[in-house]
Order: structure tokens, then sequence, then C-alpha cells
């Protein structure tokens, strides 16, 4: 893993890459894992409820496990109340806002691999990243082709995250899609796979291949 520090594709970015400190403890489950595989929410002076994907939000936080069940178990079973200890506002599209602001910061973090000469797109750039061992990670688009994209991997036991679909990949790189990215070993690489899981455990619908994957065959595995 790198140790330099990295500038952000937006001001303190840097910081905002996944922490990997101390766990926390699920206030559904009840497990506690790494902060990095969960979300936070605080409430806001009028005790609405917001989630703080960053994890810096002042204010005492709830965590919970990054998953759609647990999520809805906590807003209708009154997990959030409970935890802050009065009442508790949750915003309608609540599921909405997380899957958006994660796919936002995969975005931004594909954007500053990419600006920081640490992604590539295009087959036959990733083609060459992964003869060459330069890739960590490839990011490969929600609606590609699951056979090409198996084609493309072979036997290579690389993990593959597909959290966007190809045009937002594209626009990252000034296309209009793109199908395949490859990201360097590294910081980033490895924030971007885990935005990935968190989004692919809490999206209404994962699409194929959104989570992580380690499979030498191309078979989706769940994250």
């Amino acid at each position: 893993m790198a140790t330099a520090s990295l500038p952000d594709p937006a001001p303190e970015a840097e910081e905002d890459l996944p922490e990997t400190g101390p766990l926390r403890r699920c206030v559904v489950t009840r497990e506690s894992r790494p902060k990095a595989e969960m979300l936070r929410f605080v409430l806001d002076p009028e005790r609405r409820l917001v989630p703080d994907l960053q994890g810096k939000l002042p204010g005492r936080g709830m965590w919970l496990s990054a998953r759609a069940d647990v999520l809805e178990r906590a807003v209708t079973r009154g997990a959030f109340a409970k935890a802050a200890r009065g009442p508790v506002l949750p915003p309608p599209d609540l599921r909405a806002r997380i899957e958006d602001g994660l796919r936002r910061r995969v975005r931004d973090f594909v954007g500053f691999a990419r600006r920081s000469g640490q992604a590539v797109c295009g087959r036959e750039a990733v083609r060459e990243w992964l003869q060459t061992g330069k890739a960590g990670l490839l990011v490969e688009a929600s609606d590609g082709s699951p056979a090409e994209r198996a084609r493309l991997i072979g036997s290579r036991g690389i993990p593959v995250v597909a959290p966007l679909p190809a045009e937002t990949l594209g626009s990252v790189f000034g296309r209009d899609h793109a199908v395949h990215v490859a990201i360097a070993p590294g910081r980033l690489a490895d924030a971007i796979e885990a935005e990935a899981a968190r989004l692919a455990g809490i999206a209404k619908a994962t699409p194929e291949g959104a989570g992580r994957r380690r499979d030498k065959s191309g078979a989706t595995k769940g994250s």
C-alpha cells in the first residue's frame, strides 16, 4: 500500500479517504466492524438524520453496517431514535441520498486517480496494465458485458468492482463512455474498492458485478 501523502480531487479529500482505525458498532446488528465498511449518521439541530459518508461531521455518530436491510430495519424499527435517545426525522429519500453520495465518492476517487497518473481506461490500455502488473484494481462499467469482462481478466486474481455505468466512467476521462478502467495499487485503489463495496451493500438492486469480486473466472461475488 502506498505510504506517500496524496492530494485530493476536492479540498481536504485526502482526509476523505476511508478510515482504517478503531471498530464501530452497528446500532442494529450490534456487530463491530471497521469504519470503512460502515455508514455514519448524525443529527442536525432540528434532529433530522444526516448521512455522514466522510465520517467527519460534528456530533455524536450513529453507525450502521452498509447493508440495505440494516438501513431499512434502523428506520422502521426506531433504531436511530433509540441510539439518539429522542425523536429522529429521517428523510424519505434516505437510501437514495446515500447511494448518490457513494457514487459521487467513487467518481471523485477515480477522477483523482486519472489526474495523478494512477488510472487508465480503454480495453488495450487496461490489458497492458494487467499484463505488466501495473493494475491493482479494475473498475468496470456496471452496464458492461460480463462475458467481455471475464475475457479481459482471464485467470488474473485481481479485484474488480463495477459501481458506475459506462457513461459516468467515461465522463471522468473526457469520453462518451468507458467500460474498462485500471487503477494502480495504493490508497486510491483501496478507497475505490471500499466505497464500491459500501455502495453495493446499500443499493436497492445491486447490478451484476457491483460488489467486490476476486473470482478469476469473472463470476460475480457479493460484497
